[in-house]
């Protein structure tokens, strides 16, 4: 392996507290022990060399202030960061022997980058590797990582985008964490109403999501990958049929399962993930923006078209709801859980990480979703060495199907149950589908 150094030099090193939604990552970044990161491996065929990526490196450290970041960790636990102004990055330069193992090679690269945290204190938060032939031939894949405390996956959208137009884009001019931190000492307002929505839920909302804990049998934390070509069908229909887009339909499916499947009394109370990229300004910053937002609705005994209006009336106030000073937030759970003589349990979240989601022109036909009911399958289940909440169901970005990524404590959703609640999810969707005055449970 060889190493290319890459320098940087720009103006303004300066130091500072954490984001609002740098916070809420590091504090989970802490509680599951890894770095987040977000990349992948991409194959190139442009007969671009080594030195070309160089230069892309250097893009992203000298255009964003978030790659050229670290952070300051004090005795006591308190964590800012401080921009640099000038250092040294490093591409490394790997040789695939033969030619054609450069794809495992890069495979390779990516898998031991994810099983290594970063150094957050003295390793700049981004890593990126190409992969060439053995004849020193061209660069054939490039390897990227960004670790979560440094942006999110629209940020790196955003980076991705701009190193295609790097040259009206240019190095320099980016926004970057501590312009982002500036801005919200200004927000306390905005903070202030998302705390009289979050107070008003957790007022209302049962305080429990589950059953008492039970000591499962085997292995407690547990991933469960799962696709559903008629569930993605389904969903498109019935989008189609109501006017709105498959968001709704899938956080209505996840509220309906869940009631099947855990039970409960009072309405549906979800964390969900707001990008907050919506927001002014925010749109092109790379920066985690991400922070929870809070849904609560009742979809117990209504049509399954007024579930899906619910869901997204509920999705509507939660993404409104959902900028806020995460210390703010801490110390009214605290304060509700004292008044309430019991915590509040939300370790029960969804994340729609699909991008496109408009409603199609034309709804998928009731033939072709009965069709692919067959091709449901479960593409993987494996053992977690920790979680840190009790459910999590993330919908993934693929396209034609619907993958859900979940992740469960089995001491309060036993396995068995995890795997109906992907089972009912599906189920009602595709009877609303064809029917969307089709009742819940």
């Amino acid at each position: 392996m060889e190493r290319i150094g890459v320098t940087f030099a720009t103006d303004g090193a300066e130091t500072g507290d954490l984001t609002w939604g740098q916070r809420q990552v590091w504090t989970a970044m802490r509680e599951v022990g890894t770095s987040m990161s977000i990349g992948g491996v991409v194959p190139v065929g442009d007969g671009r060399e080594a030195g070309d990526f160089a230069q892309e490196l250097r893009f992203f450290l000298m255009r964003y202030p978030a790659m050229r970041t670290l952070l300051r960790i004090a005795p006591d636990g308190t964590t800012t960061q401080e921009v640099h102004g000038t250092g040294e990055a490093g591409l490394e330069v790997h040789t695939a022997e033969p030619a054609e193992g450069a794809q495992a090679l890069a495979d390779e690269i990516f898998a031991g980058w994810r099983a290594r945290n970063f150094d957050y204190t003295r390793e700049w938060p981004i890593r990126m590797a190409v992969v060439r032939a053995g004849d020193g031939g061209p660069v054939s894949h490039v390897v990227v990582m960004v670790c979560h405390i440094a942006t999110d996956a629209g940020g790196l959208g955003v980076m991705i985008r701009e190193l295609a137009e790097r040259a009206t884009a240019g190095e320099r001019g980016a926004a970057g964490h501590l312009d982002l931190v500036a801005r919200q000492r200004s927000a306390g307002r905005q903070s202030d109403n998302a705390m009289r929505y979050w107070e008003t839920q957790l007022r209302a909302i049962e305080p429990q999501r589950f059953a008492r804990f039970a000591e499962p049998d085997g292995d407690r934390f547990r991933q469960l990958v799962w696709r559903s070509p008629a569930l993605y069908l389904a969903g498109e229909r019935l989008a189609a049929l109501l006017g709105v887009d498959a968001a709704p339909v899938m956080l209505a499916a996840y509220a309906v399962a869940f009631g099947r499947v855990a039970g409960g009394d009072g309405p549906f109370a979800a964390q969900v993930i707001i990008s907050n990229r919506f927001r002014p300004g925010l749109a092109d910053l790379v920066s985690p923006l991400a922070q929870n937002g809070l849904v609560v609705f009742d979809a117990k005994g209504v049509s399954a078209a007024e579930a899906v209006a619910r869901a997204r009336q509920a999705s509507m106030s939660a993404s409104k709801y959902a900028y806020y000073d995460p210390g703010a937030r801490l110390a009214l759970f605290d304060r509700v859980a004292k008044e309430r003589g019991e915590p509040i349990d939300l370790a029960v979240f969804h994340n729609e990480r699909r991008v496109a989601l408009s409603a199609p022109a034309e709804p998928p036909a009731e033939d072709a979703i009965r069709a692919a009911l067959p091709r449901t399958e479960l593409v993987r289940e494996t053992v977690l060495p920790y979680f840190n909440e009790k459910l999590m169901i993330n919908i993934d970005d693929l396209p034609d199907t619907v993958q859900i990524t979940t992740e469960a404590d089995t001491a309060y959703l036993p396995l068995p149950d995890v795997r109906r609640l992907l089972s009912e999810m599906e189920s009602f969707v595709v009877a609303a589908a064809l029917d969307p005055s089709t009742h819940t449970f």
